[in-house]
């Protein structure tokens, strides 16, 4: 036995042993996480971090599962007084945000994280900082919205934060501050492990691994990733524009000086139906992965659920005015969404026939992971079921706000994510802990799960069709619903208890369970090719893959990842390395070196907290304070990215040498800035639909006594973008060219011309829109401008980095990515200035 991880590969002579020994030790040590407390919170491993997600979600799962039961009590009977008003609008607040934005995406991201690389046969995900910082935002700020339970500031005004309920007039305490802050801090870690997923998707699949021989759920999580690239930002801008109207008296949302309500529901349902699909989609990837283990074949239709998912994610993004028909949306309009609302059942209902037709041709294995997926067919179907009746608008007119929504969107959420979560977490439990879990609680738990959530959620349908409204702490007896809603809370207690008992018995799996044998499922794909327990390293060698279903087609393989003889069977330099490969044909392209344990992703996530902490007290200096330390650290990580001083190509395999990520054309720095700049382009197109939506409510644009700007700054701003544009294109061909001081030159030419453009313009929007207190249209003005302004400004610190880089030596005609990364960044930042140009001064001549 080798570290304990299993009988040692057989190899050909005490030699070979011996090296195989040594270089398992080496990769054992390079991998490690240190020792101790300070091993602990400077661990940047995909599985470590990984299993942080998903016991954190589990604990906000807990957290909020008990706040509904203080819910139910309330609702068992008229006239109790388990909770006041007051406290009855914070409990069902926190509980609603709690799960969907503490629990429900963050523990899908955990799977993703924890199974990804595995199934991938890569030893890590690319960015190991990046998903340790988005773990410490998510913790700080959960955290830091459940501190206003400290501070007697807890939000209240729903999960969904409708205005004007939530703006300075009518909540005038600090607790929707907390709510908009602390989701918005947690949220960094969704766009992180978009980020993060995205590229290790793209780029770090094992050879042989092209696009159609990717598992199932690794299609869903890319899919989920791009929603999230797109579908985060307009509640991200949401929030950011309700707290700016809230801390310095901008107008956006507000009536009187122009704004509109409606925009802040606009915005947040942009997000909000994506935010359906981006929890189930990853379930439903969990549920093509078990399906065909326990059926024992592969699944039906790959092509088609690939397809299928695609397809969800398009569509999922036409729907968002499904949740605003009753708030005076025109009729056609209304038709449209409607029509759309049942489309995004079909392709949802190719997956449902595919996995019934595996079942169906297959011979099912009934374990506890697949009493889970029963479950799931019967709960999921039911509330797609509920949907379709909810997206014909008379129906929904009746039905809105009333407790049958709740039953609809429990019976989604629960049947949609926790029975297919639930199935995973049983089904991945023994390659996590190496054991297997009670088969008598297990189904236990199942059963209490299934019985206790159909006896809460069932009734609510009837009640909510007698006319219970949601919200609404309280009930007349002359109502007749008081017999159910005492069912509802008999039964959500048992739901409780069966949650509780699963997580009881997975937690006892770790330390009491019984050993689990290799592949106990029989399962064929990659992960359960690995040793158990699993090594922090992953693979020893990245295999070579063949088909969908690697251990199905060559069992071998398992011996295969254990030695290291194969494709980077060894720590070059003591370094840690994963093998990059090309996109669509998965051939080895490059070495990436990714970083070991470190300091920097906690105390950025500490400086973001102080930052906000400065800002949700209005002690705003020590935000703008609190930038400094923050940018130096920012600094300080994108110095030690990769490796300074690894060599320009590496040999990972006799006769096959490779470039480094810094050489290599295809480097995941290169696609972690496509998928930023998607998440901020989503962000900067949801801005000015805002700017356009506002226009179209104002009966003069510009508004407010603003005038346009005048022709000449802004044409002079305009002018200067052009030399950041030129320096884009030279300065990467100067470096290739070998000429490092004219490629210098060339960034510095650009900070300068940034520089000029911020002073000609920002002057210039000042002097035609005036304070952006005065009216909607100077607020959204200012917003769009001090937007790019921001980008302008990173630009000119990105370029300045790389020029110092390239001074050092550290960027050259050979290892180029940094530069090229800088051009695209300017792109980039130019044709956002040139959009935003147009926006904020030829729409408005025009008109």
């Amino acid at each position: 036995m080798s570290g304990g991880l299993g009988p040692d590969p057989v190899l050909p002579s005490p030699g070979d042993r011996l090296r195989h020994a040594e270089r398992l030790a080496l990769l054992e040590r390079v991998w490690s996480n240190g020792r101790g407390l300070v091993g602990q919170l400077t661990a940047v491993n995909h599985s470590t971090i990984a299993m942080r997600f998903i016991v954190t979600g589990f604990a906000f799962l807990l957290i909020g599962g008990m706040l509904s039961m203080f819910i139910r009590l309330q609702l068992a009977w008229p006239g109790l007084q388990v909770l006041d008003p007051e406290r009855y609008a914070q409990f069902v607040t926190m509980h609603g945000t709690t799960m969907m934005f503490l629990f429900a995406v963050p523990i899908m991201e955990g799977f993703a994280m924890y199974l990804i690389p595995k199934m991938l046969g890569s030893r890590d995900l690319p960015f190991p900082r990046l998903s340790a910082f988005g773990w410490w935002c998510y913790l700080f700020g959960g955290l830091f919205l459940y501190s206003s339970f400290l501070f007697g500031s807890v939000p209240d005004g729903g999960w969904f934060m409708y205005t004007p309920l939530t703006d300075a007039t009518y909540s005038p305490g600090k607790g929707a501050d907390f709510w908009l802050i602390g989701v918005t801090f947690a949220e960094i870690a969704a766009v992180t492990a978009a980020v993060e997923l995205i590229v290790a998707i793209l780029i770090t699949r094992a050879p042989g691994m092209d696009l159609t021989r990717m598992p199932v759920f690794a299609w869903a999580v890319l899919v989920t990733a791009f929603m999230i690239a797109f579908g985060f930002p307009p509640l991200i801008l949401a929030s950011l524009l309700l707290e700016i109207q809230r801390a310095f008296d901008f107008a956006f949302f507000e009536v009187a000086r122009g704004g509109d309500p409606l925009l802040w529901q606009h915005l947040f349902w942009l997000f909000g139906h994506p935010e359906v699909y981006i929890i189930f989609l990853p379930a439903a990837g969990v549920v093509s992965m078990v399906v065909p283990t326990f059926a024992r074949r592969p699944i039906v239709g790959y092509t088609w659920i690939v397809l299928a998912l695609v397809a969800t994610g398009f569509l999922s993004f036409g729907l968002w005015v499904h949740h605003m028909f009753a708030v005076g949306i025109p009729l056609l309009a209304l038709a449209f969404f409607s029509a759309a609302s049942m489309m995004v059942a079909i392709p949802t209902g190719i997956q449902v026939f595919a996995w019934i037709a595996t079942l169906w041709s297959g011979k099912p294995w009934l374990r506890v992971p697949m009493l889970h997926i029963v479950g799931f067919f019967v709960v999921f179907v039911c509330g797609g079921l509920t949907g379709v009746m909810l997206a014909f608008v008379p129906f929904d007119w009746q039905a809105h706000d009333t407790h049958f929504v709740v039953a609809h969107l429990h019976y989604v959420l629960i049947g949609g994510l926790m029975f297919p979560m639930f199935a995973g977490l049983y089904y991945w439990l023994p390659l996590a802990s190496g054991r297997m879990p009670s088969e008598s609680l297990s189904r236990s738990g199942f059963w209490l799960v299934f019985i206790g959530m159909n006896l809460t959620f069932l009734p609510m349908h009837l009640t909510g069709l007698v006319g219970l409204p949601r919200r609404v702490d309280s009930y007349a007896m002359e109502l007749g619903v008081h017999w159910l809603n005492l069912v509802s809370t008999a039964a959500g207690f048992v739901l409780a208890v069966g949650v509780i008992a699963i997580l009881i018995d997975v937690a006892l799996c770790f330390v009491l369970g019984r050993r689990a044998q290799a592949n106990p499922w029989q399962a064929g794909t990659l992960e359960w090719a690995l040793p158990r327990p699993v090594p922090n390293y992953n693979v020893a060698s990245v295999p070579q893959v063949d088909g969908r279903y690697p251990l199905w087609q060559r069992p071998e393989i398992a011996d295969e990842v254990a030695r290291t003889d194969g494709l980077l069977g060894e720590a070059h330099d003591g370094r840690r390395e994963i093998l990059g490969t090309g996109i669509q044909s998965a051939r080895p392209e490059q070495v990436i070196r990714v970083s070991t344990s470190t300091w920097l992703p906690l105390l950025a996530a500490l400086s973001i907290g102080v930052l906000l902490t400065g800002f949700i007290t209005s002690q705003y200096w020590l935000s703008v304070l609190m930038l400094l330390p923050l940018v130096g650290l920012f600094l300080a990580w994108a110095w030690t990215t990769g490796d300074r001083h690894a060599p320009a190509s590496i040999e990972v395999a006799p006769g096959l040498t490779l470039p480094t990520q810094a050489a290599a054309r295809n480097a995941p720095g290169w696609w972690a800035l496509v998928a930023t700049l998607l998440i901020d382009g989503s962000l900067f197109a949801s801005l000015v639909f805002a700017y356009f939506y506002l226009w179209l409510n104002a009966p003069a644009w510009p508004a407010g006594g603003a005038q346009v700007a005048a022709w000449a700054p802004t044409l002079a701003a305009l002018a200067a973008l052009a030399v950041p544009l030129l320096s884009a294109w030279a300065a990467p061909r100067a470096l290739r060219a070998g000429r490092r001081t004219a490629a210098i030159a060339w960034h510095a030419a650009a900070l300068v011309a940034g520089a000029a453009f911020l002073a000609l313009h920002l002057p210039a929007i000042w002097q035609s829109a005036g304070a952006p207190q005065v009216h909607a249209y100077a607020s959204v003005v200012w917003t769009l401008a001090g937007f790019h302004a921001v980008h302008v400004a990173v630009a000119m610190l990105i370029g300045g980095f790389v020029a110092l880089r390239i001074h050092r030596g550290h960027v050259d005609a050979v290892r180029s990515l940094e530069s090229r990364v800088a051009a695209g960044f300017w792109r980039y930042a130019v044709g956002q200035g040139v959009v935003a140009w147009a926006v904020l001064h030829l729409f408005p001549r025009w008109l």
